[in-house]
């Protein structure tokens, strides 16, 4: 980190971000990566803004700060399209330094081979080439953004890092451990009203008998203490959820190392009142307690009959 942004964070450290907002500016090279970090923040919850004029930069983290808590994180992407309105970002910058936002600077770059590469594969001209070479236009805009470059807080050379390594580092610089964490939604339903389609894994739970044909279970539901016991007692359910629960463990390790964040579970019965209703709250119950794993249930079907 370079001494103007250590004063920076100096002063963020000083006022404790009083204004309550959270402010990063993502810049850097073309085909660095841009994209991807922008696409990470999002998941992350900021309101990434891209290629806002930086004039209208102090109008954007006002407008945030002025919406009572509903935007507390403001990410600007900027890029060299933005050459039009001013020259000088830092003085941007400077300002929101001034008024208490501190803003954190993420610059993205990658070596011109690297780049070359990428806008070759997309078969797409740099923004800066004009008439000339695109290794032209990488050196155009890399003089440019030097300025920007040495006001980062952040530096990422993105030259032998994959889409995963980047989200990570992103993760690790923006995140909150609220934000890291995989959302579940636990969702059970009935068969006989149709599958969920917003569903990632569906299971059916249809294998149990049923407390419909207990005459004083049937008006009950899986909320009740007495259908639980009933079905959670029958042969097989706690083994089936000792192993789907084994099973979501490493489903999940890898949606995280594919930035998958969330992810809805779908438990399915024919009515969905009685067996999904209790195996749902049984499952969302054991994967509360698992590290990094933010759950709720939702029982879609539950009093449609």
């Amino acid at each position: 980190m370079n001494s103007a942004a250590a004063d920076r964070a100096d002063a963020a450290d000083e006022d404790g971000r009083g204004s309550g907002m959270e402010v990063a500016v993502v810049t850097g090279l073309s085909g660095a990566g841009r994209s991807t970090a922008a696409k990470c923040l999002e998941d992350l919850g900021w309101f990434v803004v891209d290629n806002l004029p930086p004039e209208l930069i102090s109008t954007m983290v006002e407008l945030g700060a002025q919406s009572r808590g509903a935007i507390t994180k403001v990410a600007v992407v900027m890029d060299v399209r933005s050459r039009a309105f001013t020259d000088d970002l830092a003085s941007v910058i400077k300002g929101l330094d001034m008024r208490g936002y501190k803003p954190r600077v993420l610059f993205l770059e990658a070596t011109d081979a690297v780049l070359i590469r990428r806008f070759d594969q997309v078969r797409r001209g740099h923004p800066m080439q004009g008439d000339g070479r695109l290794v032209d236009g990488i050196g155009a805009e890399r003089a440019l953004l030097e300025p920007l470059r040495a006001e980062a807080d952040l530096l990422l050379d993105t030259s032998s890092l994959s889409v995963h390594d980047l989200r990570a580092k992103i993760e690790d610089a923006f995140g909150s451990e609220a934000s890291a964490q995989t959302r579940v939604t636990v969702l059970s339903f009935g068969y006989k009203y149709g599958l969920p389609m917003d569903s990632d894994l569906v299971m059916d739970v249809r294998f149990l008998p049923n407390p419909f044909w207990i005459p004083e279970l049937r008006d009950n539901s899986g909320l009740d203490t007495e259908v639980r016991n009933y079905v959670l007692g029958q042969e097989g359910a706690e083994e089936f959820l000792d192993r789907y629960q084994d099973l979501l463990r490493l489903i999940g390790a890898g949606y995280k190392r594919e930035g998958k964040r969330y992810l809805t579970l779908a438990i399915g019965c024919t009515g969905g009142k009685h067996r999904s209703v209790a195996i749902s709250e049984e499952l969302a119950n054991r994967l509360s307690k698992e590290d990094g794993t933010a759950v709720k249930v939702v029982h879609r079907d539950l009093g449609r009959e």
